[in-house]
């Protein structure tokens, strides 16, 4: 698996897959009710300054998440 980042470390408007969510049960299945789960294509829209928020786009919808959350997602660049 070549170009394999975690979600913060993309920059806005990059794509990729999730490959690994490297989080406990909770962590996994909150991701998931948000649509956030492995072998889903996720779009990167913004990052805030500081450890801040990250938007996302998935499946069409956008969603916010954590910087500590964000961190945790293995994404391979398309």
């Amino acid at each position: 698996m070549a170009n394999l980042i975690s979600l913060v470390e993309m920059t806005p408007s990059m794509k990729g897959i999730v490959v690994e969510i490297e989080g406990g049960y909770g962590m996994i299945r909150k991701l998931d009710a948000l649509g956030i789960r492995e072998g889903v294509e996720i779009r990167k829209i913004s990052s805030q300054l500081m450890r801040g928020p990250v938007m996302v786009e998935v499946e069409r919808t956008q969603v916010g998440i954590g910087f500590g959350m964000a961190s945790r997602i293995l994404v391979e660049i398309k």
